[in-house]
């Protein structure tokens, strides 16, 4: 999956995000990205798209849960 595709994944156009970090960072970064056989950036963009729907999924079920007075 191309950065090309997270994009399309999430309907939006694409923009430019400069990072600043530390070698030790950048270094864990790009070794878990080779393991998947993925770049750095499209490790990066695809950690962010999960967590964003992890965090959007669990506002839905909060939301759901208020609604049917689970919680």
């Amino acid at each position: 999956m191309g950065w090309r595709d997270v994009a399309t994944l999430v309907r939006m156009g694409t923009s430019v995000l400069s990072l600043r970090m530390d070698g030790e960072l950048l270094e864990r970064l790009r070794e878990r990205a080779a393991r998947r056989g993925m770049s750095v950036q499209d490790y990066v963009i695809r950690t962010l798209v999960r967590d964003d729907f992890d965090e959007r999924f669990q506002t839905a079920v909060d939301e759901t849960e208020k609604f049917y007075g689970v919680t």
